[in-house]
């Protein structure tokens, strides 16, 4: 069994009645489920799921849909606008290939890969995926990705200035290649002309 935290639910009319469609993720080693219930389930609700079922009130409820990270892979081949991305179907996670795999923090090292891949982007897929506006996947993930490097005993603070000191070696580099999946949504949220225009003229979608 693992341990989920609810992330956010919207409520949907299902044969004429109220249902509450609710996702949840588990970390450190990312998992998603969604399931639907009569009851609102909390935002910080923690659940325990075998990724087939939930129980909360003693009530058995089926999950509608499970994922997890060891159905995706990450590239680290492409040159990717905003350092991190992910493919349309959700089976590839992307990062920039002049961002450095791993990033020495206060003396200890932080894998990239594990911190803005998978405890980062990939969340942000599945909240997308699932009806989620772009700012709040964005922040959730945020809220996970924070999580994860806390966990490996360095600060907020000293990764953020890591992570900040390569993105400004990352965004001197003009896109060469881009994935032709990959994901434009966050750019056409963003309006970004700019860097839809640099995706495309590189290879993007």
């Amino acid at each position: 069994m693992d341990s989920y935290e609810v992330i956010g639910h919207i409520v949907r009319k299902i044969d004429g009645k109220k249902s509450y469609e609710t996702i949840a993720i588990s970390f450190p080693d990312p998992k998603f489920i969604k399931f639907f219930s009569e009851t609102e389930v909390t935002k910080g609700t923690r659940l325990e799921s075998d990724g087939s079922s939930i129980s909360i009130n003693n009530l058995r409820i089926e999950v509608e849909e499970a994922r997890n990270a060891q159905e995706v892979v990450l590239s680290h081949d492409y040159d990717i606008k905003y350092t991190g991305g992910y493919s349309i179907d959700g089976k590839t996670i992307y990062l920039d290939e002049h961002f450095p795999s791993m990033l020495e923090v206060e003396g200890k090292q932080v894998d990239a890969r594990k911190s803005i891949g998978f405890h980062h982007e990939l969340p942000e897929k599945w909240m997308s995926d699932n009806g989620y506006e772009y700012p709040y996947a964005h922040e959730v993930a945020t809220h996970i990705e924070k999580e994860y490097v806390i966990s490996q005993g360095v600060t907020w603070k000293g990764y953020c200035e890591e992570v900040d000191k390569n993105l400004r070696n990352v965004y001197r580099h003009k896109l060469g290649k881009s994935p032709v999946s990959l994901d434009l949504a966050p750019y056409l949220y963003c309006r970004d002309r700019e860097a839809l225009k640099e995706i495309r003229e590189s290879g993007g979608n």
